[in-house]
C-alpha cells in the first residue's frame, strides 16, 4: 500500500489560514482549497515539462506559490496523453504521442480518449471565467482559453466514466477494462467550480489522500456535497501531489521519496 508523506506547516491542527485569495483546510485525510477572489485567480496557469519532474521540483522551479499535479501521460515515453494549454498555445498534444496512437485498443477509442474533460482559464471579454468542458467543445463567444489542462473524468453535472473511456463494459453490463482506478479507492486529484452571485466563482481543488482513497463515485459525491456546479478529476493515484508554503504532499511507495515524477501542472504564480 502506497503511503502518503505529509509534512505539515502548523504543528497538528486540521485547518490552515492561508494568504489571501487562497484558503486551505485539511480535515479527514483530505485537503480542500479554495481560490477566489480576481487577484489570485489571475495567477493560475497550466504548464508542462519537457522530462518528468516532481511537483517539488516544479514548485521550486517555477517559484510558484502553490503547485498541484495536473494532466495524465506516460511514464514510459514521457509523453502526454492530456492536452495542456499555456498562453492560449497547445503545448501538450496527445496525437504526437506515438503509444496511444499505435496501440490498437486506443486508437480504435482515440475519440472519446482525446475528447476528456479539461479545466479551462478563459478571458471573457476582459474577465477571467472557469469551465470545465470536453476539450472538442467550443468557448462562449468572446472567450478565450488563456491556459487549460485535460484530465478527466468528468464528475459534475454527470459523472462520464464510459463516454471518457475509463470504464468498457460487455453487453451484460459488466466492467471488462478500467482505466485510472476509478472504480477503486486511491489518492485523487480533483477540480471544480462553484458558481456563486454577482458572476464570481471560486475553484475548489480536492488532495485526496490515502488517509481517505475515493472511488471516482466517492470523489463526485464528494463534490457535490460542497455544492459545486462543476468537476472533474486531474491524474490520481501514485501522481497526487501539492505543494504549498511549508505543505508537502506526495503518493510514494517509500518513506522519504520526493514523489512520483509527472508532466504537468496547475500553479499558482506569486506575482
Amino acid at each position: 500500500m502506497k503511503k502518503i508523506l505529509v509534512l505539515l506547516c502548523l504543528f497538528f491542527g486540521v485547518a490552515y489560514a492561508c494568504a489571501s485569495g487562497i484558503d486551505v483546510d485539511y480535515d479527514n485525510g483530505i485537503y480542500h482549497i479554495v481560490l477566489t477572489g480576481n487577484k489570485i485567480q489571475k495567477r493560475m496557469v497550466f504548464v508542462s515539462s519537457p522530462n518528468l519532474i516532481t511537483n517539488k521540483e516544479a514548485h521550486l522551479n517555477s517559484g510558484s506559490l502553490m503547485t498541484v499535479n495536473a494532466g495524465f501521460f506516460d511514464p514510459k515515453n514521457q509523453k502526454t496523453i492530456s492536452y495542456i494549454v499555456n498562453d492560449s498555445q497547445t503545448v501538450e498534444d496527445p496525437l504526437f504521442n506515438e503509444n496511444l496512437m499505435y496501440n490498437p485498443v486506443l486508437r480504435k477509442n482515440l475519440k472519446a480518449i482525446t475528447n476528456r474533460s479539461e479545466f479551462r482559464v478563459m478571458d471573457c471579454d476582459g474577465k477571467i471565467k472557469f469551465e470545465i468542458a470536453s476539450h472538442n467543445s467550443r468557448p462562449d463567444f468572446l472567450c478565450d482559453i488563456k491556459t487549460s489542462a485535460q484530465g478527466g473524468p468528468m464528475l459534475l453535472p454527470n459523472l462520464r466514466l464510459e463516454e471518457e473511456f475509463f470504464v468498457v463494459k460487455d453487453e451484460e453490463g459488466n466492467v471488462t477494462r478500467e482505466s485510472a482506478s476509478v472504480l477503486h479507492k486511491v489518492p485523487r486529484t480533483l477540480i471544480g467550480i462553484k458558481n456563486n452571485s454577482k458572476d464570481e466563482q471560486e475553484v475548489h481543488i480536492f488532495i485526496v489522500t490515502n488517509a481517505n482513497p475515493m472511488t471516482m463515485q466517492e470523489a463526485r459525491d464528494l463534490c457535490a456535497g460542497y455544492g459545486l456546479d462543476s468537476a472533474m478529476a486531474f491524474d490520481g493515484g501514485s501522481s497526487t501531489s501539492f505543494d504549498y508554503k511549508d505543505i508537502h504532499v506526495v503518493s510514494t511507495q517509500d518513506s522519504g521519496d520526493t514523489g512520483r515524477a509527472l508532466k504537468s501542472f496547475l500553479i499558482i504564480k506569486k506575482k
